[in-house]
């Protein structure tokens, strides 16, 4: 299915499931895409370095409508005549050049651009890793604003309870006035709340869209799904560094980079030898096609026209003595964007233990963050329960209840916040280590 029909597809369904956003992020974000773009450059760059190993075949052919008239050599005697008259000239040739050996020259050349489109291929799949944690990032908050809007909603239904109920007790001479100003005032900035909510959740959608790569519009809504644990996140942090260490692509990708450049060193190096080519052609020229006869003035019949034919095989060899130094500057290149690779390397090293030695204790302290945060939802409840059951019994105060109520919402949100932060963790841990 070609990208647009895919996100046709995901953006028409109702619920967009975070399985759906990670497809339509695979096929059509433009990173992605440009990163498999330059694959496939880089495949065709591997096959046009290999061309110069196989026979060179050519074929020309020409024609010319010239003047024949000779040339004055020094050791010659003889008038020259400069006439006007012309004829036709065919020329056809047929030539063949197959490299025999170039000290490495070319091979080495072709072998590092397959390297290269190896390392490539690893950074394509570095952009699809990327684009992964971009669209789960995007969808988990997404999803936390959706909560949000849900905790809003059930604060505003809330306040629109305790309201009815003030307003009840007010009437009924049992509460003062302020109690429903106060009960008023509430539940306007609930209401505020919300709609602040829903214009997030709205602003989140259109990120998550971009990290889908689609400019569509966000009338859809997010399931509540999350990313299962991590295998390994609760063992120790040695051996999720070993994993990552050999599985991450940009590694990969330095690596094969690096293997590439001591080849197009070596190939740089071969630029001071000479090439041998084995050579072989054939030709076919002359002023006509076929051959005619003509007297002379001695009245003898001379032949006129036609082609000859040559053929030749050999060996060749070029070497290219002094080219202005050009050769030990090739080679000086060379030898310092190998040294450069190699510190790249070092440095990207250096980057995935500190993503995993981040990533997993970070995925740790979520999960207890979200249990405790749990706990804390559920002590706020109990706490608004016994708030209105006290505020019902002439007991409590209306600031009491209302605190209680802000201290519920806040929980709530916290809990969202602890769970958005659980899933965002185990994602950057899934970078990390270099899995799906």
């Amino acid at each position: 299915m070609s990208p647009a029909l895919l996100l046709a597809a995901v953006l028409s369904a109702r619920t967009v499931t975070l399985a759906e956003a990670e497809r339509a992020a695979l096929a059509a974000k433009p990173e992605v895409r440009l990163a498999a773009a330059n694959t496939a450059a880089g495949v065709a760059r591997s096959q046009q370095a290999r061309a110069p190993l196989l026979p060179q075949v050519k074929v020309e052919g020409l024609y010319e409508r010239t003047t024949g008239n000779r040339e004055q050599k020094p050791d010659r005697t003889f008038n020259v005549n400069n006439g006007t008259q012309t004829f036709n000239w065919y020329d056809g040739e047929l030539s063949i050049d197959q490299l025999i050996y170039d000290f490495g020259r070319t091979p080495n050349r072709w072998r590092a651009e397959v390297l290269r489109a190896a390392g490539l291929a690893d950074t394509e799949r570095g952009a699809r890793l990327q684009a992964l944690l971009d669209v789960r990032s995007a969808f988990f908050q997404a999803r936390a604003a959706k909560a949000l809007a849900g905790v809003a909603r059930q604060t505003l239904d809330n306040q629109d309870r305790h309201y009815a109920q003030v307003a009840g007790f007010v009437h009924a001479g049992t509460r003062p006035e302020i109690d429903l100003a106060q009960a008023a005032a509430d539940r306007a900035n609930a209401r505020v709340n919300l709609i602040r909510a829903d214009n997030a959740y709205t602003v989140n959608r259109a990120d998550l869209n971009r990290a889908m790569g689609t400019v569509g519009d966000t009338d859809y809504d997010v399931a509540d799904d999350s990313l299962p644990p991590v295998p390994g996140e609760a063992g120790p942090v040695g051996p999720l560094i070993d994993e990552a260490v050999h599985a991450r692509p940009e590694l990969a990708a330095l690596d094969a980079q690096v293997r590439a450049q001591e080849l197009a060193l070596k190939a740089a190096r071969g630029g001071y030898g000479p090439s041998v080519s084995a050579v072989a052609g054939a030709s076919d020229a002359g002023i006509a096609f076929t051959q005619s006869t003509y007297l002379d003035n001695f009245g003898q019949v001379q032949m006129f026209g036609g082609l000859a034919w040559n053929v030749w095989i050999g060996l060749k060899l070029t070497w290219p003595v002094f080219q202005g130094f050009a050769t030990r500057g090739e080679v000086r290149e060379a030898t310092a964007t190998l040294d450069g690779l190699r510190a790249e390397r070092d440095g990207a090293l250096h980057q995935v233990w500190v993503a995993v030695q981040t990533s997993a204790p970070g995925v740790r302290a979520a999960k207890e963050a979200l249990v405790a945060a749990q706990e804390a939802l559920d002590a706020a409840k109990t706490r608004l329960k016994l708030a209105e059951g006290r505020y019902t019994a002439g007991a409590g105060s209306i600031i009491e209840l209302m605190d209680a109520q802000l201290a519920e919402t806040t929980a709530a949100a916290q809990l969202v916040a602890a769970d958005y932060a659980l899933s965002t963790a185990r994602a950057d841990l899934n970078l990390a280590l270099g899995r799906y």
